[in-house]
């Protein structure tokens, strides 16, 4: 089980992992998390970074180092990890790795409830998704590829990952449409026919009455 951490927002682990290489401002910290492409791995919402910082500080996780201004500019503040913060930071990495707690997706919403639609549209659907899975799957590709001309593997693990999830998800999404394409999916012509009809089957009504009484 997750542990509750004193600020849960993911970008809260972002801006300790990359406050843990120098001090910094908020603006700074931002220019890093985008230039580090954060972002793209994980929920990030820009306008709650100050936030964010806020509450790392309030709980003893982040110190102020000192203010700073620049001319005309407004004062900013700037920001150390401090002893406690690393170790927060370093002990929720190491549950994110070794912890496979479940994340349901989209997708996966989409999959529980995708009956209410017609055997033919979830077709033609999941073939607009897989498209849309094959152009992304050609431009993580070529961004690794270039990448990793310039970046150790250490820095690449996420978009591996992200890769193989990807190409993953297009197999198990093209066999899924060649049994609706080629009528081998269990139950289709059922299925087909409620939504023809308007009246589910005997045996899926009978499951339904039961989900009621249960």
């Amino acid at each position: 089980m997750a542990k509750r951490r004193r600020v849960g927002n993911l970008l809260a682990l972002a801006v300790l992992t990359a406050v843990g290489d120098r001090p910094m401002h908020p603006y700074e910290m931002a220019s890093v998390l985008r230039a580090r492409g954060k972002d793209q791995d994980m929920p990030i919402k820009w306008g709650s970074l100050y936030t964010v910082v806020r509450n790392l500080e309030r709980h003893g996780l982040l110190e102020v180092v000192e203010s700073e201004r620049q001319g005309a500019r407004p004062e900013r503040t700037v920001y150390r990890v401090t002893d406690a913060g690393r170790q927060e930071a370093d002990d929720w990495t190491r549950e994110l790795l070794s912890d496979p707690e479940r994340e349901p997706s989209a997708f996966e919403a989409g999959l529980s409830v995708m009956g209410g639609l017609g055997p033919d549209e979830v077709a033609e659907l999941l073939r607009q998704r897989l498209s849309g899975l094959e152009r992304q799957i050609g431009d993580d590709r070529r961004a690794l590829e270039h990448q990793s001309g310039e970046l150790p593997r250490l820095f690449l693990l996420e978009s591996e990952y992200a890769l193989a999830m990807r190409e993953a998800q297009a197999r198990w999404v093209r066999a899924l449409l060649e049994e609706l394409e080629k009528g081998t999916f269990p139950g289709v012509e059922q299925w087909r026919a409620y939504h023809r009809t308007g009246r589910l089957p005997a045996e899926v009504a009978e499951l339904a009455e039961r989900g009621r009484t249960d």
